[in-house]
């Protein structure tokens, strides 16, 4: 952003680990200029978390995004935690309130708002495909959707499955799958989960937390079987809109 900073004006950003590449700038930027705010939007490239601590002491500032690799590293920098944010055990959005710093989970807010109108009387159990943090922040959004979910992953230390385990059985059994991993991820469009697609079919929805690209060969797959296919990018946008209202909350 462009914006020139002065005493009036409002403060966000972004703490993470090699995040050039985010959404998240853009999108704030277009908000300020449509709202007619002024209000600036930056990115703090932390190495180490500990970092946060010079971002915390800057003046006017309103609000923080957290992305990877500090969703959870944050939490012990944070006075207070939502009761979401407690569960998921990660924040993604910091709200400064009286002087404390409280932590806010929004990722289960915009996954589970872009996939509810998506989900048929037939969709009653999902498989999520990895366990990283996004998958703690789906699981939650599932259980208040009242999805009974099986994890899966390459060990079967903190999964049901693994991806040896996927057969006809269990693909059938679980008519939503989420991919949660950074699997097909640009550059390495070609890449997909070890899932075995071939056992897909209409009943399915498939949902790629990936955005970029828009279609991922996991979706092309699914598509393919005529499943129902979905991307990240509506979540990106209703997680940001669900900070936007925490920062500016009367």
């Amino acid at each position: 952003m462009n914006t020139k900073i002065n005493s009036s004006t409002k403060r966000y950003g972004l703490i993470g680990k090699n995040i050039a590449y985010s959404f998240s700038p853009n999108y704030f930027a277009k908000k300020f200029k449509n709202l007619r705010i002024i209000a600036a939007y930056d990115i703090f490239d932390l190495d180490k978390i500990a970092a946060i601590e010079k971002v915390f002491k800057i003046e006017h500032l309103n609000g923080l995004n957290v992305t990877i690799p500090y969703k959870e590293k944050v939490i012990p920098y944070l006075d207070n935690l939502s009761n979401p944010a407690k569960e998921i055990g990660a924040v993604n959005t910091i709200q400064f309130e009286n002087g404390l710093k409280i932590g806010h989970n929004t990722d289960y807010i915009g996954f589970m708002d872009s996939i509810k109108p998506l989900l048929t009387p037939h969709h009653k159990k999902a498989l999520i495909l990895g366990t990283g943090g996004a998958n703690k922040a789906v699981q939650y959004a599932l259980k208040q959707l009242d999805l009974d979910c099986a994890v899966v992953s390459r060990t079967k230390d903190k999964a049901d499955y693994t991806y040896n385990d996927l057969d006809k059985n269990i693909i059938s059994e679980h008519q939503v799958i989420i991919n949660t991993t950074p699997v097909g991820t640009h550059p390495d469009i070609q890449d997909m989960p070890n899932l075995p697609t071939q056992h897909l079919n209409s009943n399915h929805l498939v949902y790629d937390l990936i955005y970029n690209p828009e279609i991922t060969a996991l979706l092309k797959a699914a598509k393919e079987k005529k499943a129902k296919i979905k991307n990240g990018l509506e979540m990106l946008v209703l997680q940001a809109e669900a900070a936007w209202e925490i920062w500016n909350k009367q």
